[in-house]
């Protein structure tokens, strides 16, 4: 299998030992945060929650904003639209840059990009020009949509990419699962923050806030050191994009997780960007009922990631397919339902969903794929961030025509339906460890 880097191993074995002889336990023994002993892997998840604290902020505020000032299913999709189409067709260029650039390079500039697209924001909303009261200023909310779409299209395939490169090969499932927990972490808290602050004071409160995690990502990522010089360009930008897909299409592992990942993600994310249309409209709960609900979604999340990171590399692929079998029970229940209680018990097997769906597709995708790979492959897998706005445009042109209920409700049918027929039918992806 691929090579891991030796650099930091002994930086903090030799820290734990001194440390076990002290105190007579060992956090080796802790398997499931085992990956927490290495600094480097530290920094970087400071600089993970940083980022997703600020992108669930965003999640809720953008949605919820856009709606507010325009009360259209349509334009709620548009805005979703407007994010994928940079992300979908950078995400490829993204990859290149991962796999010549370094990395954490490549990380600061975008937190920091970010950050400036959030002030701007914050700013058109402290001088009211963002507002109901200015017809058609939610203009800005599309543009900065666009230009946080490219960032993160060139951004993400290198966040991703460089976990591989700070921990060792039978320590990558972990660290993945934990960094899958700590994004749900941030799924828990940001919401009902974001939520408090828009009830308690106003939407620029929370862009403001947004803004300081950007920075705040931005000196942890800082702090990383250099995991490793990008591999030289020999060929032009487009031949190693060429280079890349062949590659999926060649490698059938890596093609079916591919497949089977982005095609959950379509038929189930949309839920998150429409919630507003279910949160005002037919549970009229509001901006905290939001909140708790995005909140109670990373609870059940967490969950999944504990329990991943706890277990053996084994029947992976059957997992996964299980992953998308839940997300299609759990969404349709959620789709039609008028119960407050009802909506909640159901969001925690959501995020129990998306957690295996995430966490299985991204290390088998680390495990499988050759190291020269690995950032154009992340690249096709990051484009999960864009078909997830797309597959919201759909769904809410979809909405506009049938309700939401029956957009998203038919959504997860199809999820359903398809993920228990691969589970009898792709036995190439069944049999994966």
């Amino acid at each position: 299998m691929n090579d891991r880097p030796e650099y930091h191993r002994a930086d903090y074995e030799g820290a734990e030992m001194s440390a076990s002889r002290r105190t007579g336990f060992s956090i080796r023994r802790l398997h499931t945060f085992s990956s927490f002993r290495n600094p480097v892997y530290r920094f970087y998840y400071g600089g993970m929650i940083g980022q997703m604290a600020s992108m669930n902020m965003q999640n809720l505020a953008r949605s919820l904003l856009i709606y507010r000032l325009t009360s259209s299913p349509l334009i709620l999709g548009l805005m979703a639209f407007a994010n994928s189409v940079p992300m979908l067709i950078l995400g490829l260029f993204g990859g290149v840059i991962a796999d010549r650039i370094e990395k954490k390079t490549v990380l600061i500039i975008g937190q920091a990009v970010s950050a400036l697209i959030s002030l701007s924001v914050a700013f058109s909303l402290q001088t009211g020009y963002l507002s109901a009261e200015n017809e058609g200023s939610w203009w800005v909310l599309i543009v900065t949509s666009i230009l946080q779409g490219a960032t993160m299209g060139l951004m993400q395939p290198s966040r991703q990419a460089i976990i591989g490169e700070i921990v060792k090969e039978d320590e990558l499932m972990n660290a993945i699962s934990l960094n899958t927990m700590g994004m749900n972490a941030m799924q828990i808290f940001a919401p009902a923050v974001t939520g408090f602050l828009i009830d308690a004071f106003d939407f620029a409160s929370v862009y403001y806030g947004m803004t300081g995690m950007y920075l705040f990502a931005v000196v942890f990522f800082f702090l990383l050191p250099k995991t490793g010089k990008g591999a030289a360009a020999r060929t032009g930008t487009m031949d190693n994009i060429k280079e890349g897909l062949r590659y999926v299409k060649s490698d059938k592992p890596i093609f079916i997780v591919l497949l089977f990942s982005l095609f959950i993600v379509f038929f189930s994310m949309p839920y998150g960007t429409l919630m507003p249309i279910f949160t005002e409209d037919i549970l009229k709960v509001g901006a905290s009922g939001m909140g708790i609900l995005l909140s109670v979604t990373g609870i059940g999340s967490i969950v999944g990631s504990v329990i991943l990171a706890s277990l053996p590399n084994k029947k992976r692929g059957v997992m996964l397919l299980g992953s998308g079998i839940a997300l299609g029970i759990a969404l349709t229940i959620f789709s039609f339902s008028t119960s407050w209680p009802l909506s909640i018990a159901v969001i925690v097997l959501v995020g129990l969903g998306q957690t295996g769906r995430m966490t299985l597709s991204n290390t088998l995708l680390q495990y499988y794929v050759e190291k020269q790979y690995t950032g154009r492959v992340m690249s096709i897998y990051m484009m999960q961030f864009g078909i997830t706005s797309f597959g919201t445009f759909v769904a809410g042109m979809l909405a506009e025509a049938v309700g939401t209920p029956w957009a998203l409700g038919s959504f997860s049918i199809v999820l359903l339906v398809a993920s228990i027929a691969a589970m009898f039918s792709v036995k190439s992806l069944r049999r994966l460890d």
